[in-house]
């Protein structure tokens, strides 16, 4: 996997957002540590670096956080543009389409699971 970025992905293994991160990192093919976290005794990591919901996943690149599972895989596809495949397509089309069905999903599978510390 590429590597040479600083990057840490904080989450917590039965989180379906967090899962999204990773494929989304791995489909890059992006090194990274990843951090378990406990959500019910928060690291002081994950509390300062998502001080808004104090959720999962965050994802630090070069010390800095950034929050929210469709954020951080946006993010991802603009900062490593280089690595990988493009994420959500190059065509302007094929990139709604991809956002749609991503929302579609969050919308009627993640949105109905039990709110657990995961943010979206």
């Amino acid at each position: 996997m590429a590597g040479g970025e600083d990057l840490k992905l904080l989450g917590m293994w039965a989180s379906p957002y967090v899962l999204r991160v990773k494929l989304a990192l791995s489909l890059k093919g992006l090194s990274y540590e990843y951090v378990e976290e406990d959500l019910v005794n928060k690291s002081e990591l994950l509390l300062s670096s998502n001080p808004v919901h104090k959720a999962v996943p965050v994802l630090i690149h070069d010390g800095k956080p950034v929050c929210e599972s469709s954020v951080v895989v946006q993010y991802i596809d603009e900062a490593f543009a280089g690595a990988g495949p493009s994420l959500l397509g190059t065509d302007p089309y094929d990139r709604a389409t991809a956002r749609f069905w991503a929302a579609y999903l969050e919308d009627k599978v993640c949105n109905n699971m039990p709110r657990l510390g995961f943010a979206s």
